[in-house]
């Protein structure tokens, strides 16, 4: 398996502090079958900031380790970057790195609560640069759960969007996993990934999220996913079905 979206190098955000640690996290990974992690630490967040050169100084660092201590996946260097106006100009400068090598992909987060109003216009002028923007999480963000259709509309124009594992099963509640499983029913979504921090609070549950995966949506839906995900990683062009939006069920009387 690829894990696209991992917070696995030490010291750098909220994922592990120390090597050893980030080593451990690396051991976990091995065992769910997780053979390639795209390492996303933050960018551009208001409590952290890892630019570009770094990451990929820090990676190296890690791989020789993981090498060291005979563990069997390879990490490759990314950020989770959160939206800002200036991203097209960091794209250029080096600073913000893309989902792997050569490709044009670059994983963006929105804030908890909301959905910057210059998110459409930004979109749509990466698109021209020819940089595809996937964005984090939408399952998690307060105005998207409130709103669908804003989700909807950014798919609909080319932007991909990555679903949490932890969403799928349920450990971030059950409000989540249901708006969860409405983003794969209607298209919404194109990745799944651990966004793991630790071995504990924040594993990876990805094995677990694609057995679910199979259990409510098939096999097929299993294999588009990792497909997408090797897609990425291999520099070629991601599998994007027709979105549907997300209509809520009319109430009678106030009963469902």
């Amino acid at each position: 398996m690829i894990d696209i979206h991992c917070h696995i190098l030490p010291g750098v955000d909220d994922g592990p502090k120390t090597l050893a640690e980030s080593l451990e996290l690396a051991k976990l990974a091995e065992s769910e079958g997780i053979t390639t992690i795209i390492a996303t630490p933050h960018h551009h967040h208001p409590s952290f900031h890892n630019s570009g050169p770094s990451v990929i100084r820090q990676v190296e660092e890690l791989n020789e380790a993981i090498k060291q201590a005979q563990i069997g996946m390879t990490v490759i260097p990314s950020q989770e970057v959160r939206i800002h106006g200036d991203i097209i100009q960091h794209v250029d400068l080096g600073d913000v790195l893309p989902m792997a090598p050569e490709n044009s992909y670059i994983l963006l987060e929105f804030p908890t609560n909301s959905v910057p109003h210059y998110a459409k216009k930004l979109f749509y002028d990466l698109k021209l640069q020819g940089i595809t923007p996937i964005i984090a999480h939408p399952e998690r963000n307060k105005a998207i759960t409130e709103k669908p259709d804003i989700l909807y509309d950014f798919v609909k124009d080319g932007v991909l969007t990555q679903i949490t594992a932890s969403s799928v099963t349920g450990h971030f509640g059950k409000k989540i996993m249901k708006f969860t499983d409405q983003l794969i029913e209607s298209n919404l979504t194109h990745f799944l990934a651990s966004d793991a921090h630790n071995g504990k609070e924040r594993p990876f549950r990805l094995r677990e999220a694609y057995s679910v995966v199979e259990d409510r949506f098939g096999i097929e839906m299993v294999y588009q996913l990792k497909e997408n995900a090797e897609l990425l990683l291999n520099q070629q062009h991601v599998q994007a079905w027709p979105p549907e939006p997300i209509r809520k069920k009319k109430r009678f009387f106030g009963i469902l």
